[in-house]
């Protein structure tokens, strides 16, 4: 799974926004509130702060290839779980047009990677992913390496026993 968000300054900006991460990702991006005040950062209650979409499945996996071209898969930091995320500065990158009306948008990107059956941890009745089925730091760094070396090599198609959820 991949959730990618646009951080907003300003208060006209939230339209704009929305627009260009539905060119992305053909999906309807979703806003987000404040909870509370926060002076310091000149943030009020109920103010619009984030645009945001979750993709899933083959979608999320070319979204991800764009953004990872971006940053010549070059990632470092890795959660222990196996989830990792990136930023990226310029949606212009991933290749969407630019309009001079919308403006340029800095990216987000958040990814969560899970072996099939990874639900069970979700239920109402929750039961115990095992030690030998959890996605590891290990085994992200590994994925990513292998894509990394398929896409120099021009191999399309690589195996993984585990994808996005």
């Amino acid at each position: 799974r991949v959730y990618t968000d646009i951080s907003l300054g300003e208060f006209d900006r939230p339209t704009c926004a929305s627009k260009v991460l539905e060119q992305l990702t053909g999906q309807t991006p979703v806003t987000s509130k404040t909870s509370y005040t926060v002076r310091a950062f000149g943030i009020r209650h109920n103010e619009k702060i984030v645009v945001h979409v979750t993709i899933s499945r083959s979608n999320a996996e070319e979204i991800l290839e764009r953004g990872l071209k971006v940053k010549e898969y070059g990632l470092n930091n890795f959660s222990e779980t196996g989830n990792f995320g990136f930023c990226v500065h310029e949606h212009i990158d991933l290749g969407a047009r630019c309009d001079p009306g919308v403006g340029i948008f800095g990216m987000d990107f958040y990814v969560v990677i899970g072996r099939p059956g990874s639900r069970v941890g979700r239920k109402r009745k929750k039961a115990r992913i095992g030690f030998q089925h959890q996605v590891t730091k290990g085994d992200t760094q590994a994925y990513r390496s292998s894509r990394a070396s398929a896409v120099s090599s021009s191999i399309i198609q690589v195996s993984s026993p585990f994808g996005l959820i």
